[in-house]
């Protein structure tokens, strides 16, 4: 089974797919202790990397390395990769797509912006005309082979939102997400619009759509949520809280002797980990051949 269809399997069980957003090779060991899914924020992504917010700064070779490290550490794991707008132009988009199927991402996320882009739960967005952001999409799909393609849309006029995510549905792409949605109300609405295509929803702390849980996502009729950035906040405001500490202790290190202290063994064992998934048997969901997997089961 290829990574792409692992995923679409997942989507299409009941329940809806959590995948977790990671920023880089740590954060990513940590969330493998607790979920099957990735999802390779464009926003953790752009911090992490670059130290710059998520408004267009991200170089798609530097995303393709990041992939395919993440791949090589975490060959079970679901990898939803969000490329933006493609990088702009649309061969560079189908270009990506290829890549990161070669090297084993399940799935990727397009988006409608033109440039200059904003995350999606800022305000300054701006749009494609739909023509030409459909235009972009079908090469994009017309390049995979069994790569899971999502087609996100950022409108925020209420008429728009309806008619672009009715177009999105209508198309061969896998699964569709309206970014920044505000209300449970117009989940519902946009779940009615895109009829039986699969529904994506993004959370982010701090963001313009509701907190749900995933059972009150399920209720409504959602497939997959994306966190785009639970583990890259929790790291800002520990390392923040650590640092105060550390200087109010005039530089002395606190001890690592208690119950969920984490030091210089538990971080080894924590990254020993990402050599080890390498030696399982095949029959525990080790790669079958190239760009095929057995589905697992639990975090790992």
């Amino acid at each position: 089974m290829s990574y792409g269809d692992a995923l679409r399997d997942e989507v299409a069980a009941s329940g809806t797919t959590p995948l977790i957003g990671i920023y880089d090779m740590y954060s990513a060991s940590v969330a493998a202790r607790h979920y099957d899914g990735f999802f390779v924020s464009g926003f953790g992504f752009s911090a992490s990397y670059y130290g710059l917010p998520d408004i267009g700064f991200i170089a798609w070779p530097d995303m393709v390395d990041f992939v395919g490290r993440l791949r090589g550490a975490f060959p079970h794991h679901h990898l939803l990769v969000d490329i933006d707008d493609g990088y702009a132009d649309p061969e560079v988009a189908c270009h990506v797509v290829r890549r990161l199927e070669r090297i084993g991402a399940s799935g990727v996320i397009l988006e409608d912006q033109k440039r200059p882009r904003r995350c999606g739960h800022a305000d300054g967005k701006q749009l494609l005309p739909l023509a030409e952001y459909l235009d972009k999409l079908n090469l994009v799909l017309d390049s995979r082979s069994d790569l899971l393609v999502i087609a996100r849309t950022d409108a925020t006029e209420e008429a728009d939102i309806l008619r672009r995510a009715k177009a999105l549905a209508a198309t061969d792409a896998d699964v569709v997400l309206v970014d920044g949605v505000r209300s449970v109300e117009w989940i519902r609405r946009v779940r009615e619009a895109v009829g039986d295509k699969p529904l994506l929803f993004n959370q982010i702390a701090g963001g313009k759509s509701p907190r749900l849980s995933l059972a009150e996502l399920d209720v409504l009729g959602v497939d997959m949520a994306i966190y785009s950035t639970p583990c890259l906040f929790a790291a800002h405001q520990a390392m923040d809280t650590a640092l105060a500490d550390l200087k109010s202790a005039d530089g002395r290190l606190p001890a690592t002797d208690e119950e969920g202290a984490v030091g210089v063994s538990q971080a080894t064992e924590l990254l020993a980990k990402n050599i080890s998934r390498h030696h399982r048997p095949a029959a525990e969901g080790v790669l079958l051949g190239a760009g095929a997997i057995r589905p697992r089961r639990g975090p790992s």
